[in-house]
């Protein structure tokens, strides 16, 4: 799969750059718009790798405009930060075809500071608190889980910090989380969390994908006093997607996400280092997963467009 690789935008001379993200870089259009663009940087354990993986960005900015289309309709209420993908009028007609469908409008918000995170399936770091002392984020799970394993309750909220950039997020407890943000705002970014993943997976499965759990953001609309989702949604960056036919209770699926990356750096010693270049093998199966999720998930065959 051909395509250069953006791993940093250059867009400062028709907006002002608002701040860099380890994958999104964010400029103002205006006082109430922010344009995200989304680079072909990849990160894994809060790590920036040196290299990227190209059409990465193109990727995961169409999926999350699916992403809000199929929810926005199927969750009444449900708001969101996205304006448009069309590239504002400040941009020059030399730069359009190198960041369109790889940038976003949207709207500029108050983000809170945690990340909310919900679990369908015992694994990754869940897994590993489980085996140690038999709860998650600090609640307790019933006994006898095997990995890979739905939670028999249903889905599972674990919320964590969201950290600068170079931290870590650390997971908490979702009363810590009602500390953070407030008690009100922390019981509604639950809930919203909760349907959101409830209403993904269901479509998911039915493309043959199991969401094992996913990574939303939030922000405030000031006006309204209202909860709005924002930034990436269920995309391979964000979530842990596994091919529902090879699907086993006591195994480590085979992922189309970034778990190929993650699993490569633990095997080589490598886990959290900074500076670690991305052999090309791995940069094309994991470019190989990301297109595959697209592909499912949105239902359109993935080429080049960036």
């Amino acid at each position: 799969m051909a395509g250069t690789t953006v791993a940093q935008s250059d867009l400062e001379a028709p907006l002002p750059l608002v701040a860099r993200g380890k994958v999104r870089d964010l400029y103002k259009i205006n006082e109430s718009t922010l344009l995200f663009v989304t680079t072909d940087r990849i990160s894994a354990y809060d790590v920036v790798m040196r290299n990227g993986i190209p059409n990465k960005g193109a990727m995961l900015c169409l999926m999350t405009a699916h992403w809000f289309e199929i929810l926005s309709a199927a969750i009444p209420g449900l708001r969101t930060h996205f304006v448009s993908l069309e590239l504002p009028p400040q941009i020059p007609s030399g730069l359009r075809d190198q960041y369109q469908n790889r940038s976003m409008q949207v709207r500029k918000l108050e983000i809170f500071k945690i990340e909310a995170i919900v679990r369908g399936y015992i694994t990754g770091s869940a897994w590993a608190s489980y085996k140690e002392d038999g709860t998650v984020c600090g609640i307790q799970i019933q006994p006898g889980l095997r990995e890979s394993e739905a939670f028999p309750g249903g889905p599972i909220y674990t919320p964590s910090t969201k950290a600068e950039l170079g931290a870590h997020d650390e997971n908490i407890h979702p009363d810590t989380a009602a500390s953070i943000v407030g008690a009100t705002y922390a019981r509604r970014i639950k809930e919203l969390s909760l349907s959101l993943y409830q209403c993904a997976a269901a479509y998911a499965l039915e493309r043959g994908i199991i969401i094992a759990d996913c990574k939303f953001e939030f922000g405030l609309d000031k006006e309204t006093d209202e909860v709005i989702l924002a930034d990436e949604v269920l995309t391979p960056d964000s979530s842990r997607f596994w091919p529902a036919d090879s699907y086993r209770i006591g195994e480590s699926p085979p992922s189309f996400d970034k778990q190929y990356l993650r699993d490569w750096l633990t095997n080589q010693a490598l886990k959290g280092k900074d500076g670690v270049e991305v052999p090309d093998e791995v940069v094309t199966k994991t470019q190989n997963r990301y297109r595959e999720a697209f592909e499912r998930l949105t239902g359109n065959a993935w080429s080049c467009r960036c």
